[in-house]
This record gives structure tokens, sequence and C-alpha cells, in this order.
């Protein structure tokens, strides 16, 4: 009787090894369905695309009575028949930018915040006000665990974006944001980093849903950028006396925490409550952070070019800053 418990008791172990580990495959399985379903629907995108343009290109030479273009001549019949029954204007085109945000202001976003490995007692500092600076955030210590291993138990967890925060010689210079489950990731450079506690007379920090303030952010990169950014928050409530003001100067995005009160009905008092720091966009790729040494670079800053100091690529004309 005892050998038969003994064997029972393996058997029952050895099942919900099995079981678990077949969960685990499962989600797996369904993890790399949606992500090939979500390629997929990005490939059709960019083939719409191309189709487009070509079809603009055709409706150009026939308006202007021109030769058509070379690589237009042999499919020109065949464009002009679907040009026939195409109608004006895109309102009802889904592009992957739409599906990767598909429930921002639906559901509250739900936002993990880590550092790189062996932090600093200032990163960990920064952390944590980062965390009180995204309602609802969590700060999880990162110990040992790899980046796929965090990614992994975010998308098993629910969590729309991952926060991680990277320093040099204790001064805190990266943030990288991944938003799960299919991506965008978005590479920052820290500069400047101002904590709460170096910012003279600060107020107390409020932890409702802030508002937020996005300044000269004109170009189709700079509202890329936004959408990243602002989708990190919920949606703020209209009593909500906290403001978060992200400032673009010369691709230098200055970030500016502040609570306010009213006076009276003409005057109000506007307080910094901190942290401040300066950021610089250097890289967004089509992927979750696990996958970024594979995935397809959706934008990349070039420094050593030669016209890289006369670009501005978050805006369209130069505009001042904040002090």
């Amino acid at each position: 009787m005892g050998g038969f418990g003994v064997e029972t008791g393996r058997s029952h172990v050895l099942g919900e090894e099995s079981g678990g580990s077949a969960g685990a495959a499962t989600m797996l399985r369904r993890e790399a369905r949606q992500r090939r379903e979500y390629l997929h629907r990005r490939a059709q995108e960019e083939r719409i695309r191309a189709t487009e343009h070509r079809k603009e290109q055709l409706r150009q030479a026939l308006e202007e009575n021109r030769l058509l273009p070379t690589e237009l001549r042999r499919e020109a019949l065949a464009l002009q028949k679907s040009i026939e029954f195409d109608d004006q204007g895109a309102e009802g085109l889904v592009t992957h930018q739409d599906d990767e945000y598909r429930w921002a202001g639906v559901e509250d976003p739900k936002v993990m915040i880590t550092t790189s490995r062996d932090p600093s007692s200032r990163l960990k500092m920064f952390a944590k006000e980062m965390k009180l600076l995204v309602p609802g955030a969590q700060r999880m210590n990162r110990g040992r665990h790899e980046v796929g291993a965090l990614v992994r138990a975010c998308k098993a967890n629910g969590v729309t974006d991952l926060l991680v925060l990277h320093e040099h010689r204790g001064q805190p210079d990266g943030l990288i944001v991944s938003h799960l489950p299919f991506g965008p990731t978005a590479f920052f450079t820290l500069c400047n980093v101002v904590m709460r506690h170096e910012v003279p007379d600060i107020g107390p920090m409020s932890e409702a849903a802030p508002h937020l303030i996005f300044h000269n952010f004109t170009s189709h990169l700079g509202q890329r950028v936004c959408s990243i950014l602002k989708y990190l928050f919920p949606l703020p409530k209209e009593d909500s006396k906290r403001v978060l003001t992200f400032a673009n100067q010369a691709d230098y995005i200055s970030f500016r925490h502040h609570v306010y009160k009213k006076l009276d009905h003409r005057n109000i008092e506007l307080s910094e409550v901190g942290p401040r720091f300066e950021m610089k966009l250097y890289s967004i790729k089509l992927g979750t952070l696990e996958q970024a040494a594979t995935a397809d670079v959706e934008w990349s800053w070039h420094p050593y070019t030669n016209t890289a100091r006369k670009r501005q690529h978050l805006s369209t004309a130069p505009a001042g800053g904040l002090a």
C-alpha cells in the first residue's frame, strides 16, 4: 500500500508538470500565431500602400497628359480599371499602428517598470519616481532575469508596456519603452536627470491621472512618438490638477512635471514636483524588446551623416523650448 501511495503521488506530480508544460506550450503557440497574423496584416498594408502609390503615379500622368513611367506600362490598364472603383479619401483605412493601440482609451494601460541588472541606488530611486509618474504602474526588481523571461511574464499578466531604465556610472542615461504584445519598441537617451529631492521648494506629488501637453511634435515621426508616450497614461478627469509636459526643441524632448491650483478665476499657481529630464529618440523598432536584434527598424537616428545637425525629425519647423 505504501508503494502504491508513493507511485500515486509521483504520478500526480508528473501530471502537474506535464499539465504546466502543456499550458506553456499552448501559450507559446498562441503568441506565435498572433505574431504571424500581425506580420501578415502589416505585409498586406505595405502591398496596399505600394499599389496606391502606383495608382497615384498613373493618375497624375493621365491628368498631365505625359508619358507613363516605365515601371507602370505593363500594368497600366489593370491599374486604370481599378482606379474607376476607388472612392475618395481613406476614412476606412486601418494601419498596423492602429492595430498596435486598438485598446488605447478603452482600457487603462498596465505598465511595468524595471531596470538594468545590478542597479545603483540612484537608478533604483529614479525607478521609484517613474513609478509615481505613471498611474497604476508596477515596479519589478530585475534580479538575474533575462529580457525574454521579463517580456513573457509581462505578456502572461496582461501588461501593455514595459519600461526599462539604464544607467552609466550611477547616472540614469537610457529609457526603453516596449509596447506589448507586438511592439513597437522605442529607445531614448536620457540626460540632465534631476530627481524630486533635488528640485528646490518641491511640492507634494499627486497620483491622479495627469493631463498631457505635447509641444512641437508636428512631423509624422513626432506624432508616432506622441502615440508611444501618451498611451502610457490613462485618461485624466477634468478636475485633475496634475500636468506632464513633453516639449520638443531640436529633437530633444524636455520633460517637466507640475501641479497647479487656482488662486481666483483668472490666476493659477504652478508648482514643479519633479523629476525632470531631457530625452532624445534614437531608434524605433517594430517588435518587442527581446526581438530588438532581429526586428525591422522603423526609424533610426544617424548622427554622423553630413546633414544630421541640420535636420529636425520630430518637428517640421523650429520652435522654442522650456526654461
